[in-house]
């Protein structure tokens, strides 16, 4: 984990493994100082803490979650006392897909004999993810900490003169996506609508709805983008990743007419120039996702994880690859 200044007041912590859960977090270090999603788990969200502390010393008085997801939100509980901001629909999506007890048993499974061969011999995809999990994280002790001021559309808040919009652009990732937008510095933090120099998965939404907000993002004009996960970048990484989708979506579409499983898409369709990126069985997903518009079914249909896991491993083996999440 590591922090650099991006402009005069904001700050990030990188994640450099960028695998699942290695997340990034932001920092505005004005007006009372703002913390931009908490990490993935306690000693992460600690060292997060440490690394903003060098400049700015006290507790920020608000923290941002971008969505729902764990790994945006497990830090939350160490800023006790701040006001926490996200969308309307954050709260009642981490009751849901937030709870930290499948996760801690998941990794207490992994180390136990009896309960990594049950795995291993049904659902050999998750036993890989736990495993891969278990060498960064350790999800004990987390509680969940919901956020506490909502809003619908946009928020903006004046830190002593610097403007700071919250825009929601969900879903595209998940339901609750939002990116923040610094005007004046140039700035934008765009929690899981960008995925950079890794393989994007979007739990619910649409195609047309990440390109909108990946346009939306490039409209802005920033100078510097902080991604949910991946190395800072410009305009330039969401242009690529709307160009990995949209590769994705066409590629999958001509699987569909074909009559092909999405399963099998993913093990067929070729990672082109995008086989480089971390997780690149992550495909997956994607195709799975596209499958899913294609048959008109809902954006928030639910996800098997298990399942979901096992058919990335899957992937994964069909293509010669180390297995990585």
């Amino acid at each position: 984990m590591e922090m650099q200044q991006i402009s005069n007041s904001c700050y990030a912590v990188l994640n450099e493994k960028n695998r699942v859960c290695d997340a990034n977090s932001g920092l505005i270090n004005r007006g009372g100082g703002v913390v931009i999603d908490t990490q993935s788990d306690l000693p992460h969200a600690q060292r997060m803490i440490d690394l903003f502390s060098q400049v700015w010393p006290a507790m920020p008085d608000r923290v941002i979650n971008t969505h729902e997801d764990a790994d945006h939100v497990w830090g939350n509980q160490l800023f006790e006392g701040a006001e926490i901001i996200a969308h309307r629909s954050v709260p009642d999506r981490m009751r849901k897909v937030a709870e930290p007890e499948e996760m801690q048993e998941l990794l207490h499974g992994v180390s136990d004999a009896v309960k990594r061969s049950m795995l291993e011999q049904h659902h050999p995809g998750l036993l890989a993810a736990g495993q891969q999990l278990a060498e960064d994280y350790n999800f004990d002790g987390i509680e969940l900490v919901l956020p506490t001021t909502l809003f619908d559309t946009r928020y903006e808040l004046d830190l002593d003169g610097t403007e700071v919009h919250l825009i929601y652009v969900g879903p595209c990732h998940q339901v609750g996506d939002t990116i923040i937008h610094v005007p004046k510095e140039g700035v934008v933090f765009a929690g899981d609508v960008l995925f950079r120099q890794c393989t994007p998965m979007g739990w619910t939404g649409s195609f047309e709805k990440w390109f909108q907000c990946l346009d939306l993002m490039i409209a802005l004009e920033p100078k510097v983008i902080v991604p949910g996960h991946g190395p800072l970048c410009g305009v330039e990484g969401a242009i690529e990743m709307k160009q990995y989708l949209e590769y994705v979506r066409d590629e999958s579409r001509k699987c569909f007419n074909d009559d092909m499983p999405a399963l099998e898409a993913a093990k067929r369709i070729e990672f082109g120039p995008y086989g480089e990126w971390r997780a690149p069985a992550r495909l997956y997903m994607n195709v799975e996702r596209a499958y899913r518009e294609f048959r008109n079914e809902p954006a928030d249909a639910p996800w098997d994880t298990p399942a979901t896991f096992d058919a990335v491993y899957e992937v994964a083996k069909a293509k010669g690859l180390e297995i990585e999440y």
